[in-house]
């Protein structure tokens, strides 16, 4: 326990810092080098390495305690870092050699991770040769490796995950967004490349932890789905967001004048009662986050695998979590006055990242409801779960 509170205090301490560097972060469309390399002094990169190879396999709550703490000072940072974290829980469930190579060279390592079908690969003996194209790689800015999927060929064809070292591929400029600017997360494009076969893992054996790595480490950290976990990395940076709105509102009605009344907006009851309204909001959707945390980690102390059931309420759960965070900025926003959309507002920079972060393929709310529905029904799913 000691460990997690010390981690916890050390990201408490960055905060100052991460918020400092997050103007110019938005400007260079990239996470702030100093402020990774100063959470990679604190050691939670270390976060989801395993036990055997120095790692810390930290509990879920703590993980999502990490995520709503930086996002209060920069999201992009928060989202970053939570998929650095997760995306070491990846490799823990490829075949042993790929571990020893990785981990017994390096504590941990920096990896965009992307589970896009949008590649495709071949067997050519003990390879898979590699290509294609993939958006959103998000940390790819300060990498050292990359996780891509592709479907092999086949009948069915397979869809796997790849583990390539970063100087084998190339980092394309695309990302001109308007929100989560700061994550830097550009294309990766890969053409031919030749990936020994250990490297790589199948999704559908990882989406319900029923893997080599999985076994060979017998942990309940590395025995919970896969998708869920990735809705836990990027769900838990909205709600940060949406307490720093918060936040912000309270401080600002208490010095903004309302126009042609002369009295500040704290002395209206309206706003006193926004105030309690999103306050209360904010904290529902804490709770809710670690709710999800611990019900998430109890899937991986059982021996059964995790059912459709679990697997589709869990992403619904984050889903909803997220959709209610953007609603809590939208609204901070609207009461806040035309001001909050000046750039120099911190306000509009939260707004434009909410409303981005939330059209994550994983929160799409109309996907995670039609699923979930389905398996409440015990019908054919349109998508796998």
């Amino acid at each position: 326990m000691s460990e997690q509170i010390d981690l916890l205090n050390a990201v408490e301490n960055l905060l100052p810092t991460i918020e400092a560097a997050s103007d110019a972060a938005e400007k260079a469309r990239k996470p702030d080098d100093d402020v990774i390399a100063a959470l990679a002094d604190t050691g939670l990169f270390r976060a989801y390495v395993p036990k055997r190879f120095g790692g810390l396999e930290l509990d879920y709550e703590t993980f999502v305690r990490i995520g709503m703490k930086i996002a209060e000072a920069c999201t992009s940072t928060a989202w970053v870092t939570t998929f650095y974290m997760e995306h070491n829980w990846l490799i823990a469930h490829f075949p042993r050699q790929a571990q020893e190579e990785i981990w017994g060279n390096q504590p941990y390592f920096l990896a965009p991770g992307s589970i896009s079908p949008t590649g495709t690969a071949r067997v050519d003996g003990d390879e898979y040769v590699l290509s294609g194209r993939w958006q959103w790689g998000t940390g790819v800015m300060h990498a050292d490796w990359v996780i891509v999927s592709g479907l092999v060929e086949g009948e069915p064809p397979e869809l796997r995950m790849f583990m390539v070292p970063i100087d084998k591929i190339q980092i394309e400029d695309t990302w001109f967004v308007d929100g989560m600017v700061a994550t830097g997360s550009n294309d990766i494009v890969a053409q031919d490349l030749r990936v020994p076969k250990h490297m790589s893992q199948s999704v559908a054996l990882m989406s319900v932890a029923a893997t080599e790595g999985a076994q060979w480490h017998n942990s309940p950290t590395f025995k919970t789905p896969m998708i869920n976990f990735k809705a836990v990395a990027a769900a838990s940076p909205s709600v940060g967001c949406a307490s720093k709105a918060v936040q912000l509102f309270k401080e600002r009605i208490q010095g903004r004048s309302l126009w042609g009344s002369g009295k500040n907006q704290m002395d209206q009851t309206a706003a006193q009662m926004r105030l309690g309204q999103l306050s209360t909001r904010v904290e529902v959707c804490e709770r809710e986050m670690l709710a999800v945390a611990r019900d998430l980690a109890s899937l991986g102390k059982r021996e059964a695998l995790s059912t459709p059931e679990e697997r589709a309420s869990i992403r619904m759960r984050c889903t909803y979590i997220v959709r209610q965070c953007r609603d809590i900025v939208r609204d901070v926003v609207e009461a806040s006055g035309a001001s909050a959309h000046r750039l120099e507002n911190p306000l509009q920079r939260l707004h434009r990242d909410i409303h981005t972060l939330s059209c994550h393929t994983v929160f799409d709310m109309d996907i995670a409801s039609e699923l979930y529905g389905q398996v409440l029904l015990e019908l054919p799913t349109s998508a796998p779960v």
